[in-house]
């Protein structure tokens, strides 16, 4: 008998009458000779709700009792599947990610999976119980709750599907599934039959929201083929899987964008060893993601240090930096705020050329001008004025054709 895992995000159990949508999926799936396990997440809107009544009750909650509150979101969804399941005749039992065998570190509110003993979900599954596995949660060696970031039952979802090797692992959202760009930005964006881990997981890096990329990580690393799929209707939708050769043939897979962002630049810093160390070392301190990094050519003794972080982090990144700037003798910290970065993703840069040259002509001939470059094989993102954005992501996903996704091998020239 086939096994299947299926994760249900918010907007899917949103309300009384889409969790009694998604009881009736799990008894179809079941009925069609399926085991399975739903992996649940909280209600819509109700991790933001928790976070902001623990910020009501106390300006610093503890780590602990933060992750010991947001758990109860997945509980209380998973219990209120398992009630709709048994209540429209079929069997099921909801389980915490503790009693599911999650195991984790001992890193509150972003904790790493580190073992999975799945035999009270195996034996569940053989006296035919439809197993509802609270989301984004598990426990410590001694038992404390921890959960696993935003976007957690992700990752629960795919861990266990590879735990319980199980045959098809989909993540049912509000979405059909990957698209070319986000459709509220290009009206005629394309939903993708398929993208690799890789491509996913840029795009995911990028700003878009579909996938946690902690859990993409983790199906690349153990071989997970997943499906991203909506739960408001039956339309098939984007398999997550390995690369193969044919999938070289779309240059451009995706455009993703990331608003509220910002622009860092310690200006005249003398380029000598360390410095680049003890600017990052002290955001680092601070708990700031950096994203984008780029030095100038060093001049006269002297170079330019950008990088981006989120705009939230602006002014703790300002004050941190401060003495740093003054330590170091460099000519000033110049902060930018509404900026947003915009990423052309796809594994076909590899084996074609002029993809680079065609997006920033692209965005030259429409005035669009770019702060920062950065490149890896597979991605070209570029930071612009948030304003722009839009606009950008528009005319370059026009510019290579992704509303139709045809191949363009004739219209970038392959590498020798």
């Amino acid at each position: 008998m086939r096994l299947i895992v299926q994760k249900y995000g918010g907007t899917s159990v949103g309300n009384p009458e889409r969790i009694r949508n998604v009881a009736a999926r799990l008894i179809e799936t079941q009925r069609e000779g399926c085991r399975v396990v739903a992996v649940i997440s909280a209600m819509a809107g109700e991790t933001d709700q928790l976070i902001k009544l623990a910020h009501d009750v106390s300006p610093s909650p503890t780590k602990r009792e933060l992750d010991i509150l947001l758990a109860t979101g997945e509980n209380a969804a998973s219990a209120l599947t398992a009630m709709a399941v048994n209540a429209l005749g079929a069997k099921a039992i909801s389980v915490t990610g503790a009693q599911a065998g999650i195991l984790t570190d001992r890193v509150h509110t972003k904790a790493k999976i580190a073992n999975i003993s799945a035999k009270q979900i195996q034996a569940l599954l053989a006296e035919d119980y439809i197993v509802i596995v609270a989301g984004f949660q598990g426990q410590t060696p001694e038992g404390e709750t921890t959960t696993l970031g935003r976007g957690g039952s992700d990752l629960s979802a795919i861990a266990l599907a590879g735990v319980l090797n199980a045959d098809a692992c989909q993540i049912f959202t509000d979405v059909d599934g990957v698209f070319t760009c986000d459709p509220r930005i290009v009206s005629d964006a394309k939903k993708l039959d398929e993208v690799s881990y890789d491509e996913l997981l840029e795009m995911a890096g990028a700003g878009s929201k579909v996938m946690q990329s902690r859990a993409v990580e983790f199906a690349k690393k153990f071989g997970v083929d997943f499906e991203v799929r909506s739960s408001l209707n039956l339309n098939a939708g984007t398999l997550a899987k390995e690369e193969t050769a044919s999938m070289e043939d779309v240059v451009i897979r995706g455009i993703s964008v990331d608003r509220n962002q910002a622009k860092l630049t310690v200006d005249d810093v003398r380029d000598e060893p360390g410095i680049a160390g003890r600017i990052f070392s002290v955001i680092a301190d601070g708990n700031i993601i950096v994203d984008m990094i780029v030095q100038s050519v060093s001049e006269h003794g002297t170079t330019d240090i950008s990088f981006t972080i989120h705009e939230n982090d602006l002014a703790a990144a300002q004050e941190l930096l401060a003495p740093v700037v003054k330590e170091t003798k460099a000519a000033g910290l110049i902060a930018k705020s509404g900026v947003a970065k915009l990423s052309v993703v796809g594994i076909g840069m590899r084996s074609h050329s002029g993809v680079a040259s065609r997006m920033f002509q692209c965005l030259g001939k429409a005035g669009i001008n770019i702060h920062l470059i950065s490149t890896s094989e597979i991605k070209i993102a570029v930071v612009i004025e948030e304003t722009d954005v839009e606009r950008a992501a528009q005319l370059i996903h026009e510019e290579f054709g992704l509303a139709s996704l045809a191949p363009m091998v004739s219209s970038v020239r392959p590498l020798a």
